[in-house]
């Protein structure tokens, strides 16, 4: 009696769900071929004569960071080697023109475009604003990228597709429904392998609140819900036809997630190295004050207190009268109003350590100002854990200053290595290591610091400009085909 009532339940209820699945597929492929119609009475096309629509998907193209480097630097690399290609960036970013965001571009990167670039303005940018999803973050935010996607695909159906800002659950959604070939940059993992052993191993990061550590069942449900994110991610991530990482240590995550190591190539971030290289480098002369510099976008994972807890601490331990005075300078990029308090917040820190009137902040400067800071630094500093790559890192190289990073991540794996055998910067981990590490760098003798300068800056040719043109083309080629 059991079995037929089980039966009786079990057998409708799988008839209406095989009926609605045959009515989600008929009514997916039907938006399929109404987006393929849309692209059809538009002006693109592949026949050579029309333009080929390349989509950069990039919400915040005009926040000044690295990110957006890669961003103009490949719209020029496509326009240099294609004649017939137009290329379409998604943004959200309806504050500015699209000449001003060219022009912020060329300000703040020295990179002037050949051609003009359609904007496509978004308006729901704040479906992917991390402070809507105060919990499940990861989650609310990729599936806000979804419907920011979809908007971006109602309003412009391209032929090919890049994802250049880590928005990978809208792979899936120009792949299928828009009919593109679709291929996506990778700064940073969504979610890495770290990331779970961090909520595994009950630690405290920005990302991983204190309850949560101190709860053995937040841990585990948090864990669990980790998991399940990663094995989205892996699915949505491996429907690219073409993924480029910026890192070894992304390249090492991403494999392990996405499993589609045939279309995966590392492309190393373009630095502009020259214009840094261009500075002069000579044995520092005698001087009253010796600059500490910082050059990151001011968001939590950069951990700036980090860097003022250190310099506070190089600055107590530090004989009065025996060295010249020191100034930190914190440069970098503010992206809305969560990154103004965020500075705000570093400014109060400052006070409270008693060293504001030794710490000066610059925020979104000219490139011009920002060459001149590195040009007088003595040591550039990082301290973000597992940054993927390091533009900033790279460019403190490339203007010779000697460079301490974090011991993890790009800086550890692929920058702050020894180049032909000879140091090229240091690395170090917390408080206590960083101070004591710069305390060494200011008491070498100045012809020792040249000469990691020199080591450094002849490493850094890997990261040009040319090199990222050339890693580029190479990996998007099949796109073109």
């Amino acid at each position: 009696t059991c079995f037929r009532l089980l039966c009786s339940l079990l057998l409708p209820a799988l008839f209406l769900s095989g009926i609605l699945c045959v009515c989600l597929v008929v009514l997916l492929w039907g938006v399929r071929l109404w987006i393929q119609r849309k692209r059809q009475l538009s002006s693109a096309g592949r026949d050579g004569m029309r333009p080929l629509l390349v989509g950069f998907f990039h919400p915040y193209c005009n926040a000044g960071g690295g990110g957006e480097r890669v961003l103009w630097c490949a719209i020029r690399t496509l326009q240099k080697k294609y004649r017939n290609v137009t290329c379409v960036v998604y943004t959200g970013d309806r504050d500015a023109t699209g000449e001003e965001i060219v022009e912020g571009a060329f300000r703040r990167f020295n990179i002037k475009l050949i051609h003009p670039v359609k904007f496509v303005f978004l308006k729901k940018r704040f479906l992917v604003e991390a402070s809507l999803y105060p919990h499940f973050t990861l989650l609310g935010q990729s599936l806000g990228s979804v419907f920011l996607g979809w908007e971006a695909l109602l309003k412009c159906v391209p032929d090919i597709y890049i994802d250049s800002m880590g928005y990978a659950f809208t792979i899936p959604l120009f792949k299928y429904l828009g009919g593109c070939r679709v291929g996506c940059y990778v700064h940073y993992p969504t979610i890495s392998t770290d990331m779970l052993s961090v909520v595994r191993n009950q630690d405290t990061r920005f990302n991983n609140a204190a309850f949560i550590t101190s709860s053995p069942f937040f841990s585990k449900f948090k864990l669990v819900y980790y998991y399940f994110f990663a094995f989205m991610y892996g699915l949505v991530g491996s429907c690219s036809d073409v993924v480029m990482v910026n890192s070894s240590w992304t390249l090492n995550h991403i494999l392990s997630l996405w499993r589609a190591g045939a279309c995966t190539s590392v492309v190393y971030p373009p630095c502009d190295v020259q214009t840094f290289l261009d500075i002069p480098l000579e044995v520092e002369k005698s001087t009253s004050e010796y600059s500490i510099v910082s050059v990151s976008q001011f968001r939590p994972e950069k951990d700036h207190p980090l860097q003022i807890r250190a310099f506070a601490k190089l600055l107590k331990e530090k004989r009065v009268g025996q060295q010249p005075s020191l100034k930190l300078i914190l440069i970098g990029g503010c992206r809305n109003q969560q990154d103004e308090e965020r500075v705000n917040k570093l400014k109060r820190l400052c006070e409270e350590l008693g060293v504001s009137d030794d710490v000066m902040f610059r925020i979104n400067i000219p490139f011009e100002e920002l060459k001149r800071h590195l040009a007088e630094a003595t040591i550039g500093l990082h301290t973000m854990w597992n940054e993927h790559f390091g533009i900033g890192v790279v460019e403190c190289m490339a203007a010779g200053t000697v460079i301490l990073a974090h011991n993890s991540g790009g800086p550890k794996l692929d920058i702050v290595v020894p180049h032909e055998g000879y140091v090229t910067g240091f690395l170090a981990e917390d408080e206590d290591s960083y101070a004591e590490t710069m305390a060494y760098i200011f008491s070498l003798p100045p012809e020792k610091r040249l000469e990691i300068r020199e080591n450094a800056r002849r490493s850094v040719h890997r990261f040009s400009d040319q090199r990222f043109e050339e890693t580029f083309l190479l990996s998007v080629e099949p796109l073109f085909k």
